[in-house]
């Protein structure tokens, strides 16, 4: 109700309509955003130019840990407190995240409810805060907080009411840009072996490439196709042939390292993106991964006790090619070669170029069977 009034009293005052017509552009931009770093941006862009807050902060709550981690910070470091946790509860805005209520505190060591890990880990120095609850459809996704306010009284009866609304758009926002990553992920999602598609690869493959080449660092791609996988669904059938496809994918994504990525890009094909490695490090792990294959067990439950090998084809960029498509390409290009050249071995992209030599794993051949 005082919200109200203070906005019903705002459109007699030429400046508060014209913040609140600000507001609500801001309000439209926002829920129109759909990527986090786009809405962090506008979200610290617009609410500078709407509330005179030197130090202000957004925290959200994760769902999983119930605990609040600083999403936006105005007025400090993010490096000296992006590792920090809340729990619901504790502080001034784990209680409005406990209770749902606002909070406003003239005096905040004089408060029990403050907490004082920020000022410690930083160096800052809390007067006053007031701390607003995000919520969506009744349920409490972070709060925000402006703290140390100059002229409190002015800055209640002329700001809160905007605050209010701000706090309002900006839950909705965040809301809709976890839907749609929520939406987004599962769309790259492989329903067979829960490991990337080839949307992913289209949707992924442009901005890696754009950040090697920037960066000048190094990005090498790996085609692999089991051998003779035909035979395994001819003679066990297409549902444990989907199973071993599974299994296989479980093998690969054991050895992967954090920034790398497995894509099913198509039947029994598979692409493995590995940024940052050059020529010889993706060469290295792909001898592991042959080796982790060649020795792996597929279908034991089934009593089946199948072996298999896979062919592989390496390219990296930019020592190859000089694009995605000419780097697809040229490992597609090796794996083809390993194929025609007798299976399980591992061909180099770059010796394709100039001639059909490829670097071919043959020593290692005799002694994984």
């Amino acid at each position: 109700m005082e919200t109200t009034e203070k906005l019903a009293e705002g459109l007699t005052n030429p400046n508060q309509l014209e913040r609140l017509l600000t507001c609500f552009e801001f309000s439209k931009i926002l829920v129109n955003t759909f990527d986090m770093e786009a809405l962090v941006r506008t979200v610290v862009e617009k609410f500078n130019e709407l509330i005179p807050a030197s130090n202000w902060s957004i925290l959200l709550l994760e769902p999983k840990t119930q605990e609040l981690h600083f999403f936006v910070v105005v007025g400090l470091d993010n490096q000296q407190i992006k590792d920090l946790r809340l729990k619901v509860g504790e502080g001034i805005a784990g209680a409005v995240a406990q209770d749902g209520k606002p909070i406003f505190i003239q005096d905040a060591r004089a408060d029990c409810r403050f907490c004082s890990r920020v000022d410690e880990k930083t160096g800052f120095a809390t007067r006053s805060i007031i701390c607003l609850p995000l919520l969506v459809r009744r349920e409490i996704i972070g709060v925000l907080e402006v703290i140390n306010i100059e002229n409190e009284n002015f800055f209640l009866a002329t700001y809160l009411p905007l605050l209010n609304i701000l706090a309002d758009y900006i839950a909705i926002a965040v809301d809709n840009v976890r839907n749609f990553v929520k939406l987004q992920e599962n769309s790259f999602i492989d329903d067979l072996t829960g490991f990337y598609n080839t949307r992913y690869l289209t949707w992924n493959l442009d901005n890696l490439v754009n950040r090697i080449m920037q960066e000048g660092s190094k990005l090498s791609v790996v085609f692999l196709d089991l051998d003779n996988f035909k035979k395994v669904v001819d003679t066990h059938g297409h549902l444990l042939g989907g199973k071993v496809l599974t299994e296989v994918a479980s093998v690969i994504g054991r050895l992967l390292e954090s920034q790398d990525s497995l894509i099913r890009y198509g039947g029994d094909e598979f692409i493995i993106l590995l940024p940052d490695r050059d020529k010889n490090t993706a060469f290295e792990f792909v001898c592991r991964l042959r080796r982790a294959v060649n020795h792996s067990c597929f279908l034991c439950e089934e009593g089946i006790n199948l072996h298999l090998t896979a062919s592989y084809g390496i390219a990296t960029l930019p020592d190859d090619a000089r694009d995605k498509t000419d780097l697809l390409k040229l490992a597609d290009a090796a794996l083809f070669s390993s194929k025609g050249r007798g299976k399980d071995m591992i061909m180099m992209g770059e010796a394709l170029k100039s001639s059909d030599q490829g670097t071919v794993v043959s020593d290692q051949k005799k002694t994984d069977h």
